[in-house]
This record gives C-alpha cells, structure tokens and sequence, in this order.
C-alpha cells in the first residue's frame, strides 16, 4: 500500500497537481479521552455535527494516531490512561500536535484532588495548543484550531 501511495505521489508531483500554495489544508485530528466527565466529548461531536461542521474548515476525527497531525486530549490525565496515551503520542508521525481541550486536561480541573490522577496534560506531554473552557463550546474549539491550518501571515 504504502508503495502505490509513494508511486501516486510520484505521478501527481510529475504532473503538476500539487496544493497550491497558501491554500486550505486539511487536519486530521486523532481525540483521546484520558479521564474526563465526557462534557468536553459532548462538545467535540458538537462541533462535527452538520451545523458547526469541522470538516467545512478541513478537519476530520480519524481512528488511528498514524493517520492524525493533532492529538486532541480531553480530562486529566489518569494513571492508567497515562501509558496509552504516550503509546499514541509516539504512533504519531513527526511533527506532532498536542492539544489540550478544556479546563481538566489544562490543570484538572475539580479531578485535580483524586489520587488517580497523574496530573494535566502538559506533566505528560508537550501542549501545542490550548483550548480553555469547561466545556469549551464549538466555536471555541474550531476557532483555536484553525491557526493549525491557517498559520497567521508573518
């Protein structure tokens, strides 16, 4: 597969169909819950529903961290969620995207106290992007990913 796909990329680039440049990208967005109360998920599907509809700005939820540029983290982080994160952190190909999507994965949130909890998402890995809110509404999420698509002209 991977040798048609590398040959496909041959042809188009001989061809000239290529992206052009500064044009839409696409993101793909791999969504791991590592322990939260699910409102953050509820927030998420919102914001792929028909009326906020993330793939209108290029991003898909994708079910492997191989396909994904960003790994989107919901809740703090648990111990037990900690090792299967870092297993689809490192699933990920270079460059890697961390975001995390609300107050609990930001700093715990009211989970904060319970011994379960290693702690937020930046005490196990690098935070990219930073989504506030409990829970942070569609517009937010959409609005604080699309620089990952649209990087601001220097």
């Amino acid at each position: 597969m991977f040798v048609l796909l590398r040959q496909l990329g041959g042809i188009r680039s001989g061809a000239g169909l290529t992206r052009p440049p500064g044009g839409p990208g696409a993101l793909q967005l791999r969504h791991v819950d590592a322990g939260s109360c699910n409102a953050c998920e509820s927030e998420l599907h919102a914001a792929a529903n028909p009326f906020h509809d993330l793939s209108r700005h290029g991003m898909a939820i994708t079910a492997s961290p191989r396909h994904a540029d960003v790994l989107l983290v919901t809740g703090p982080v648990t111990r037990r969620m900690a090792p299967a994160l870092r297993r689809a952190y490192d699933a990920m190909s270079e460059p890697r995207i961390v975001a995390a999507l609300g107050d609990c994965a930001l700093g715990c949130g009211f989970f904060a106290t319970s011994s379960d909890v290693v702690g937020r998402l930046e005490d196990v890995l690098p935070v990219d992007v930073r989504i506030p809110g409990c829970p942070p509404d569609p517009e937010t999420i959409v609005r604080h990913l699309m620089p990952l698509i649209h990087p601001a002209a220097p």
